[in-house]
């Protein structure tokens, strides 16, 4: 092979090597994640902040960095009082899905509050950490909205409903609720509150009796929470991502990998593009998401 032939294959494996280099970069920078081949293995860390929804962003992170080959354990960063019993039951559920069928470890872990429907979705991690002085617990269901009438007569505004049952508007802040209706909902309420108790009791290893007696709605501290077996004990959350290092053999201070933040530009709110992270973000903001999609009342694990 002559000089001029060697220069010229160097070029081009340089070339390539850049071009291959850039596409990785990019495709990195596109998806917030890691690809699997480069800097070795990594922590993924899923911030669940604010109110849960059902399009959550830990769910959504999650769905990204499970099929991500460098990602090796998973830790969840709860700041949370809860939310939507669905955007909860989702969660828990990918997760225990996960924990279940796959070997990469997963931690939840407890910042300043991860109650009701928060620690309904630690429950599906193998182990549930917070600090001592976390607010955690507020085991229980709520349905509330409003109630109108009142204002609707002294404005002189009726609403004229025509239905296929009597049950059909229950709930709607037009008409007070019938003791029927009431009924009902305590029912819905019931056995939505059945689930979470069985859930605790099944991911605990806890008696259901034992469950029920502390799940009144109460809120506890990290450090009660953790002697009466609701998590398995306390620490911060560098303790947790190292602890998630060791046991996927990363070490004490494996690197971490985040998703990107997400973010709602002013075009979304003027047009209402991507209704459903708009009010995602609105709830986050509120703490309030009692009214679901065109104002139907929605059942909450979320503490008050």
């Amino acid at each position: 092979m002559t000089a001029r032939s060697r220069s010229t294959l160097l070029a081009v494996a340089f070339f390539l090597l850049l071009f291959g280099g850039g596409a990785i970069l990019v495709a990195s920078l596109t998806t917030g994640r890691q690809m699997p081949f480069v800097g070795g293995g990594r922590v993924a860390v899923l911030p669940l902040d604010g109110v849960i929804g059902t399009g959550d962003r830990a769910l959504d992170a999650l769905h990204r960095f499970r099929d991500d080959g460098s990602v090796r354990a998973f830790v969840l960063e709860i700041r949370s009082p809860g939310g939507s019993v669905g955007g909860s039951q989702s969660l828990y559920r990918e997760l225990a899905e996960l924990r279940d069928q796959d070997d990469r470890p997963i931690y939840a872990w407890i910042g300043d509050v991860g109650a009701s429907g928060a620690y309904y979705a630690a429950l599906g991690a193998d182990s549930i950490f917070a600090l001592p002085g976390s607010i955690t617990g507020s085991i229980g269901v709520i349905m509330e909205f409003p109630e109108v009438r009142g204002l609707m007569d002294k404005a002189g505004i009726d609403l004229q409903v025509v239905k296929s049952g009597e049950h059909k508007d229950m709930g709607s802040p037009a008409r007070k609720l019938t003791e029927s209706d009431r009924r009902i909902l305590q029912q819905v309420v019931d056995d939505t509150y059945g689930q979470f108790v069985g859930t605790v009791a099944e991911n605990r290893h806890m008696p259901e009796d034992s469950v029920r007696a502390l799940a009144d709605g109460r809120i506890f501290s990290g450090q009660r929470a953790r002697d009466l077996g609701l998590i398995d004990g306390l620490a911060t959350l560098s303790d947790v991502v190292s602890r998630a290092g060791r046991a996927a053999g990363l070490g004490d201070r494996p690197a971490t990998v985040r998703p990107r933040e997400r973010r709602i530009g002013v075009l979304d709110l003027l047009t209402g593009l991507d209704e459903g992270r708009i009010g995602s973000w609105l709830a986050s903001w509120t703490g309030w998401v009692g009214l679901g999609e065109g104002g139907a009342p929605r059942i909450l694990y979320q503490w008050r």
